[in-house]
């Protein structure tokens, strides 16, 4: 018997969210071996979902999207800032 976990996280970065969104993506899109189910929209907001088998997985992708997102912000920070 195997269990599905998943994770739903909402982001909203205001003018930057395009921006981080067009970043942690291409990121997502090319990796086939992901072992977790990982699925990114854009709409007003970034909203990302992630399906794992294995609790494990999960916490990994989580922790890894997390990073992703915030180095991106920071960032995009470091070049508006005059």
């Amino acid at each position: 018997m195997t269990s599905n976990f998943s994770s739903k996280i909402t982001v909203d970065a205001k003018e930057k969210t395009r921006a981080i969104f067009d970043s942690i993506n291409t990121d997502n899109e090319f990796y086939p071996e992901n072992p977790t189910k990982t699925n990114m929209k854009l709409q007003e907001k970034i909203v990302i979902s992630i399906e794992s088998e294995q609790i494990s997985h999960l916490r990994a992708n989580l922790n890894s999207t997390l990073r992703l997102i915030q180095a991106s912000y920071e960032t995009i920070e470091s070049v508006d800032d005059p």
